[in-house]
């Protein structure tokens, strides 16, 4: 396979503090990778810095399909095909998902006629075609907005798709709905970044490589055997292997947290 996105040293800090240091990361093309971490390693602010959040101070390489993404402004990154799943999608009343999607597919350089044929096609295949019409996120569950997300991505056909904790707020019913629709997404000339601090959703996605990322570093990469291990000991038992110190404020987690989210989760 192709390397897709490829990051190098990457660092970055926002108002004096340093969150990624010195990452190193790489998805290619055909393959879904999940990168695990507990609440502020640094996860979403990878997805910043490498779609052009502003306000980061940033070092390091990261590039798509060897373009040098850091050179490039937001819109830039998002026409050379670098796409990103919100965990948490705006809602915009008065605009419609199909006009949304419409503007920006032209956006990607399809003609009127072909973004419409993609929007009917992929609307059926992710169960939006009632959605169509209405304000685009307005009054959708939340499993139902990250459907949406993931429709709009089979729809923009991206290169890269960062998913950012896709699997958040949701209930087992909506995380089986998303993790189908993730598995469905798959394809030879998309490469797929799921970002998750929760274990549960692997049990119905199967990623390509696992990869653990504790204090703005990617620590460990793997197969099953990861998931295994974080089910069973927590991220605990990853830095204890590893000789790494603690040095989070967040409390330690027991090995059931790993399958909770909201209070609204079926136990």
């Amino acid at each position: 396979m192709t390397g897709a996105l490829e990051v190098r040293g990457l660092s970055a800090g926002v108002d004096g503090k340093e969150i990624l240091d010195g990452l190193d990361l790489v998805v290619s093309f055909g393959e879904v990778h999940a990168l695990m971490g507990p609440n502020g390693s640094g996860k979403s602010t990878l997805c910043h810095v490498l779609t052009g959040k502003a306000g980061y101070r940033v070092s390091g390489q990261a590039s798509l399909e060897g373009e040098d993404l850091l050179a490039l402004e937001v819109d830039q990154r998002s026409r050379l095909g670098l796409l990103q799943s919100f965990q948490y999608p705006t809602e915009v009343r008065g605009v419609s998902l199909r006009d949304f999607m419409i503007e920006a597919a032209e956006e990607r350089g399809l003609s009127e006629g072909e973004a419409l044929s993609r929007i009917e096609t992929e609307a059926a295949r992710f169960d939006m075609t009632r959605f169509l019409d209405r304000s685009l996120n307005n009054d959708l569950s939340g499993g139902e907005k990250k459907r949406s997300e993931i429709f709009q991505i089979a729809v923009l056909r991206p290169r890269m798709a960062l998913l950012d904790e896709i699997d958040s707020g949701l209930d087992i019913d909506a995380v089986k709905q998303v993790a189908r629709a993730v598995e469905e997404m798959r394809a030879p000339d998309l490469g797929v970044l799921m970002i998750t601090h929760y274990n549960r959703i692997l049990r119905y996605v199967t990623p390509d490589r696992i990869h653990v990322m504790i204090d703005g570093r990617i620590v460990d990469s793997g197969g099953a055997e990861l998931a295994e291990e974080l089910e069973a000991g927590g991220y605990k038992a990853i830095r204890e292997r590893l000789g790494l110190i603690e040095t989070s404020s967040e409390p330690a987690r027991r090995p059931a947290d790993f399958f909770t989210d909201t209070p609204f989760d079926v136990k």
